[in-house]
């Protein structure tokens, strides 16, 4: 496979551009399809991105004369059913029909040396299955994308990709992570590595990775991961030239999420100044694949000032992955009070600490010490920093900070103790990853102590938040990364308490996947974690099937942690 296919590139845009980013024609016009359809087909299994996603038969001026003259039928505004369907069925391709199958070229049945430590037989026999997903879940983008991209939202990509499923028809940024890691595990390093060829082609288009590679995802990003996923392939493959090629596009991504409207300066109870980073949407504006979701959302809200903020609010936290969540709201039972632009995220600053290390070693590796310096210097800045605002050592636990009281246009913030968000989520203890803090052992052991007692900790895995808010990232839903990152920190300590901790969590969340398995015949985007093998819910679309990272992060548990014989796998 050549390394990285050469891809187009544009001007760039950063935060330092502004803090809105233009939506396309076409994006704007399938806005107001989604609306209609809505009036016509009613709010029942109605999904909004469906509109947003589908690919023009014709030129986008002979699709709008068709639907102006549609709506111009005395009607109410509301096309008749019929006529909209005919419309749909005579201008419009299948939503995800410019995705097409492809088998991935290192996908084989049965890998050599595939999970050497899954003794049990039906386990293995799972996990081959889990496996064969992949196959499923591959596509590449089909040549009228290339060819005719005024006609699709779905971005061009120059290598196959990898989807999560269901809805989610294209690229997704963190996602990515997980299904790295479940491909590393399936010995698929070619598919892998062009993951990452296509995460670095959207840097070099937008200067940062998109949420998702749709046009209409281009205001925002999400949870900076790639350095991880280009460290974990080189871990494994040894192979310097993804790293050359990675470096250039991670310095940029580096850039996007420390300045302008992403960096947030801010003095310590010391006086010590830092600089931290944030989530923030480039957009004011609903999101086009929940256009009307959000407009219903923002309906209460008295005037357009008070909207747009709430728009930006959404998109910010939709950049953030956890869309959404009490952990973003100054009230937890009312969406419109989300506050994501006023929050230091830990998370976000534990994967930009990551970037900075990783960045070190890679600029190492390739012989530049004036760039690894620098980066080693900015990630133990961080690391004070993230020591100083976030830890806790009464609750032994990182919290994230909220900017209140304080205006935006504030040069330095001063950090209060009583700006700490007390509540208790996942992500409070997502700092373990970074092996900088998984090493110091005494501080892991309180760590394990402090989840232990958090009440996080439930039968089938360990619950997003302890508050129940009907939103998907709150109580009773587990979700895979969190899993993931929590155990596998804990698993790489050198505590043997923390190992165990960490083995525990992953045995209970390899049966609920197992047990949903056998039920519905597929993986899932999230579960209860009150009950083995039961569902997630909540949030604003249906649970979602495929699911892209809980394959990945089954298969890498069962990698790391094996699955003896007697050990039995049912609930």
């Amino acid at each position: 496979m050549q390394l990285c296919s050469p891809s187009s590139t544009i001007n760039g845009s950063s935060a330092d551009a502004g803090t809105m980013l233009p939506t396309s024609p076409l994006v704007s016009f399938l806005q107001s399809l989604q609306s209609a359809a809505l009036k016509t087909f009613g709010p029942n299994s109605f999904d909004p991105k469906l509109y947003v996603d589908l690919p023009l038969k014709h030129s986008l001026a002979a699709t709008k004369a068709a639907f102006s003259d549609l709506t111009q039928s005395p009607c109410d505004g509301k096309i008749p059913a019929t006529e909209l369907k005919v419309f749909l069925a005579r201008y419009f391709e299948e939503a995800g029909s410019d995705l097409v199958l492809a088998l991935p070229v290192d996908f084989v049945p049965e890998p050599a040396a595939f999970l050497p430590n899954v003794e049990n037989p039906i386990v293995r026999a799972w996990a081959l299955e889990v496996h064969s997903l992949w196959k499923n879940l591959s596509r590449r983008v089909s040549d009228s994308v290339k060819d005719h991209p005024e006609m699709h939202t779905l971005l061009p990509l120059p290598e196959p990709v990898v989807v999560p499923g269901s809805r989610f028809r294209e690229v997704y940024y963190w996602d990515s992570y997980w299904t790295i890691r479940g491909l590393l595990a399936s010995k698929m390093y070619d598919t892998a590595k062009a993951i990452v060829c296509n995460l670095i082609s959207l840097i070099d288009t937008y200067g940062h990775v998109l949420n998702g590679a749709r046009s209409y995802y281009s205001n925002r990003s999400q949870p900076p991961l790639l350095s991880s996923m280009v460290f974990d392939i080189y871990k494994r493959t040894g192979e310097l030239a993804l790293v050359k090629k990675a470096l250039p596009a991670l310095l940029k991504e580096h850039h996007f999420w420390n300045s302008g409207i992403h960096k947030v300066a801010i003095k310590d109870v010391h006086g010590r100044r830092h600089t931290l980073s944030r989530y923030y949407a480039m957009w004011n504006k609903p999101r086009p694949e929940s256009a009307t979701t959000d407009e219903e959302s923002a309906s209460k809200l008295s005037n357009d000032v008070e909207k747009e903020k709430f728009y930006r609010e959404l998109a910010s936290t939709a950049e953030s992955g956890w869309d959404f969540s009490s952990r973003w709201m100054s009230n937890s039972s009312d969406l419109t009070t989300l506050s994501t632009t006023s929050i230091l995220p830990v998370d976000l600053n534990a994967f930009l600490f990551k970037m900075e290390h990783d960045i070190s070693f890679f600029a190492e590796l390739v012989g530049d010490g004036f760039t690894s310096e620098k980066f080693m210097k900015a990630s133990k800045a961080r690391y004070a920093a993230m020591k100083s605002i976030f830890w806790n050592a009464t609750m032994e636990q990182w919290l994230d900070y909220w900017l209140i009281d304080q205006s935006d246009d504030e040069l330095v913030h001063q950090w209060k103790a009583e700006n700490q968000n007390r509540n208790i989520f996942a992500s409070n203890f997502i700092p373990v990853w970074m092996e900088t803090y998984s090493s110091d052992r005494t501080n892991v052991n309180k760590i394990v102590n402090s989840l232990k007692r958090s009440g996080l900790v439930h039968a089938a895995g360990i619950a997003t938040s302890l508050s129940n808010t009907g939103e998907q990232w709150d109580f009773p839903n587990g979700w895979a990364p969190l899993q993931h990152m929590i155990a596998e920190g804990l698993a790489k300590s050198g505590s043997m308490k923390a190992r165990s901790v960490a083995e525990d969590i992953a045995i209970k969340w390899i049966k609920t996947n197992y047990a949903a398995y056998n039920t519905t015949g597929t993986m899932h985007e999230k579960y209860d974690v009150e009950s083995c093998g039961k569902i997630g819910g909540g949030g604003e679309y249906k649970p979602q099937t495929g699911f892209g990272w809980s394959n990945g992060v089954v298969l890498a548990f069962l990698e790391e942690f094996g699955w003896p014989l007697d050990r039995d796998i049912d609930c």
